[in-house]
């Protein structure tokens, strides 16, 4: 099967190409992003070829289906707790569009979505979600509702395709969700919020990847569906922290400050960003707030159940290989 990868210039793109390449089942893989990096410069092989340019150009997205396409996995994406609707529409939605009527013409067999189980936050302690959890009357940013309505292009689209929604993806390459804490904490403003006990989920890169490869070569009525993947065993998320942190040679934060009162701090953050600093990310977001105080973990059932998934790597592993991976970087 040939198969064409958006997005595989980032994190979890880059990653999808290098397991990919061990396929015998797929002689040629297109990857396409906007801007080859130095981590992408390592992956090469004669059956991987990369294109670069702007999923909102349709000649461009006409150009990546010339040759025979069989599978898309579209993990091309905005993501961010602060942005423009229409910012976020441009590459969630329009991307989404483009590449849809695109791969109709082409008569693809399969297009694989990667959405977010932001879609599901509304700033509770939110357990067990599956995919027949109700989402919030209002969602919590506009990431989350390009997110959802790239779902529904997808759902109506009349492709064959498997929706999968991986919470908190960590593991090497990893450039957003450690290296934001990472950084936090070196400049002081890292502290634990509320009481430091909320269980989250985290998931290995190299596990969602395996869910991806699953979704791929499943049999047609495990399709047309969506799937929550996690690593199925929630963790403290502020013990989990203080490990990186204790392993890159820091010292663990014991400090706490309250959920309500930096949600409002949050709220002010935000209000000048939007009316004095114009579309500038504020420091503090609270969704970002969110995240970090309330319990939030998968009901993983479906995907075991459906497409086989077993997650294979720990989370501590998953952050091992992390670590390793930050500090051979950081010291180049």
């Amino acid at each position: 099967m040939n198969i064409l990868v958006t997005g595989a210039t980032g994190f979890l793109g880059s990653r999808i190409v290098q397991t990919l390449l061990l396929k015998d089942e797929v002689p040629n893989i297109l990857a396409t992003g906007r801007k080859i990096n130095a981590y992408n410069k390592s992956i090469s092989s004669p059956k991987l070829r990369y294109l670069l340019g702007d999923l909102t150009d349709k000649t461009f997205v006409q150009s990546l289906f010339e040759g025979k396409i069989d599978i898309v996995i579209n993990c091309a994406s905005l993501s961010s707790p602060w942005g423009t609707y229409d910012a976020f529409y441009k590459a969630n939605c329009i991307t989404q569009s483009n590449l849809i009527k695109t791969a109709k013409e082409a008569k693809i067999k399969r297009y694989i979505y990667i959405s977010s189980p932001s879609i599901y936050f509304n700033f509770k302690n939110t357990i067990a979600v599956n995919e027949n959890t109700p989402l919030p009357e209002k969602l919590v940013n506009n990431y989350a509702v390009t997110k959802v309505e790239a779902e529904k292009m997808i759902v109506e689209s009349g492709l064959e395709y498997v929706i999968l929604r991986p919470r908190a993806l960590v593991g090497a390459g990893d450039t957003v969700i450690m290296p934001r804490m990472i950084r936090s904490y070196e400049e002081g403003r890292l502290k634990i919020i509320g009481t430091g006990e909320n269980e989250v989920d985290l998931t290995s890169v190299s596990n969602f990847v395996d869910a991806i490869w699953l979704a791929v070569n499943t049999v047609p009525i495990n399709c047309n569906t969506d799937y929550n993947i996690t690593n199925g065993k929630p963790v403290k998320l502020w013990d989990a922290i203080n490990y990186m942190l204790e392993k890159l040679g820091y010292n663990k934060i014991t400090k706490k400050i309250s959920t309500s009162i930096l949600y409002k701090i949050a709220y002010l953050m935000e209000l000048k960003s939007k009316y004095i600093t114009k579309k500038r990310e504020p420091v503090l977001t609270r969704y970002s707030v969110g995240i970090l105080a309330n319990s939030v973990w998968f009901d993983i059932s479906k995907a075991k159940n459906k497409l086989g998934y077993t997650p294979k790597q720990s989370t501590q592993e998953a952050m091992d290989e992390f670590l390793e991976w930050h500090l051979k970087n950081k010291e180049e």
